[in-house]
């Protein structure tokens, strides 16, 4: 299968410090709302497994990876709960979880996409779906908080673009026959540059143009 791009030791160990990472950031916002521990447990959940769990639903790979592996699901209790103790620090540290919140995004960009190809899913589907696991935690995470979804902002750097280029990358490498833990490996690489330069630049999408040449405000 496509998907086993890493040994399956390996796999699910990067799989369970890129949950841990989504979930610290759900926590923290769950925190910044005024939630309480139950909502900071919450929103750690669905920012960690979210993207996963509507890709497994939409592919039909049921039961759901984070319902039947115990890790998965305790993991993001146990960010909840690091946040709820230790938030300031966890704060602190901002620019370390948003560096592994990016190696996060590569990681599971790639191994979305090569999920989705094994079940049969076409290329541009399966771009779409790699992309979902990478963003749709968030997506719901926001929600759920009561804020536009961050990677629908104009005044955020990109997200959605490094986890888009490195879903299509491993699109193209698949359809050669040259996914390999190498290949896939510079795949994630490439969408956590990107990620990293967008944070560090300042990258952002850009906006309509009115007709008269100004951009679009906001208000």
């Amino acid at each position: 299968m496509t998907s086993q791009i890493f040994p399956s030791d390996v796999q699910q160990s990067l799989d369970l410090v890129g949950i841990f990472v989504f979930a610290l950031s759900g926590g923290l916002l769950a925190v910044r709302k005024n939630m309480d521990i139950f909502g900071i447990c919450v929103l750690a959940e669905v920012t960690a497994l979210g993207g996963g769990v509507m890709r497994d639903l939409v592919i039909g790979a049921t039961p759901v990876a984070a319902f039947s592996n115990l890790g998965y699901f305790v993991t993001p209790l146990l960010a909840g709960l690091v946040v709820f103790f230790l938030h300031p620090e966890v704060e602190r540290i901002n620019r370390a979880v948003q560096t592994l919140d990016a190696l996060g995004l590569g990681l599971f960009c790639v191994t979305g996409t090569a999920k989705a190809h094994d079940y049969g899913l076409g290329a541009v589907s399966s771009v779409a779906l790699g992309m979902v696991t990478a963003t749709g935690g968030g997506v719901m995470r926001d929600v759920l908080a009561g804020e536009l979804p961050s990677l629908l902002r104009w005044d955020r750097e990109i997200y959605a673009v490094p986890a888009l280029v490195g879903a299509a990358l491993v699109a193209v490498l698949t359809a050669l026959g040259s996914l390999t833990a190498a290949t896939g490996t510079a795949a994630a690489l490439t969408a956590f540059i990107l990620r990293m330069l967008a944070l560090k630049y300042g990258w952002r999408a850009p906006r309509a143009w009115h007709r008269n040449g100004s951009r679009t405000s906001e208000e």
